[in-house]
């Protein structure tokens, strides 16, 4: 996979992890479950079951003894960092999941939301770069600059959201077990939110990855070329009056070239002549 499909891959999955984040930030279906809650009172063409009929004798309010839960009715709620809702005759009544936390578990949600916005943020400077990169640059040197920091910030960002991610779950847990009495669940598991938040982090490590392999392979074959020219300069006789370091020429004419790879090979016209006096003319060196 030459460089330009590579910088591609690692701007695609980058740019899949943003996209990823910003869904499961906005939405309340990180924790999914359910919770007992008390019967109403049937009104008009309610469903007997899902309510409590009143009768007109001395007891308001008549039950059925069938079962032992027949005064209580479960309600399926959801939860995400912003707001928990949960079913109602209504529709759905949504609170503000902050309020629901208690109190000594404040700090560390307000340190997720932070984490999960320092995340957003750093996975977006890392798009902006890899764009730049992939879209504006003009030379080899350039590019690598950038790549490292794009590498540097997409690793930023997905230690944080790691972090952010798991103190959430922390928060939540707390909350189940600390909650108010009218919200606390029976039972509940992660909902599609905390699938997409873990994607996202998946997705922005696998970009981490791509792009400091990118950059490591450039390093290697910067190196390994340097090391190609100077075994090919060793027996050749260069005029050193003035002429900058071997490998000064070589930085400098790989930054005209925008492949970033250059021809270090020596003409089929100058062959003859090196052939026969042993040193490369005067054009071909300057080249070398």
């Amino acid at each position: 996979m030459d460089r330009h499909r590579r910088a591609a891959l690692a701007l695609t999955l980058n740019a899949l992890s943003l996209l990823l984040s910003i869904t499961a930030f906005s939405s309340s279906h990180w924790c999914q479950g359910t919770r007992k809650a008390p019967k109403p009172i049937c009104r008009g063409t309610d469903t007997p079951s899902r309510c409590i009929r009143p009768s007109n004798g001395t007891n308001p309010v008549q039950y059925s003894w069938e079962t032992g839960e027949d005064k209580f009715i479960e309600r399926r709620f959801h939860a995400g960092i912003w707001y928990s809702c949960e079913e109602s005759g209504d529709g759905e009544k949504c609170r503000s999941f902050i309020t629901l936390t208690p109190p000594a578990d404040r700090g560390v949600l307000w340190l997720s939301i932070v984490a999960e916005f320092l995340y957003i943020t750093l996975l977006l400077t890392g798009v902006s770069l890899m764009s730049v990169e992939v879209c504006y640059y003009t030379s080899v040197i350039d590019g690598l600059k950038l790549n490292a920091f794009a590498a540097i910030f997409t690793v930023l960002s997905g230690l944080l959201g790691m972090v952010a991610h798991m103190m959430y779950t922390t928060v939540f847990q707390m909350t189940v077990n600390l909650g108010p009495e009218d919200w606390r669940p029976q039972n509940w598991d992660y909902g599609w939110s905390y699938c997409l938040a873990w994607g996202s982090f998946t997705c922005c490590m696998a970009a981490s990855v791509t792009t400091i392999n990118r950059y490591t392979k450039t390093i290697l074959e910067f190196k390994q070329r340097r090391r190609n020219l100077e075994r090919s300069l060793q027996n050749k006789t260069l005029e050193q009056d003035g002429s900058r370091p071997v490998w000064d020429v070589y930085v400098s004419t790989i930054q005209a070239n925008q492949d970033g790879f250059v021809d270090l090979s020596i003409g089929g016209q100058n062959q003859a002549a090196y052939r026969s006096t042993g040193h490369l003319p005067h054009r071909q060196c300057e080249e070398y």
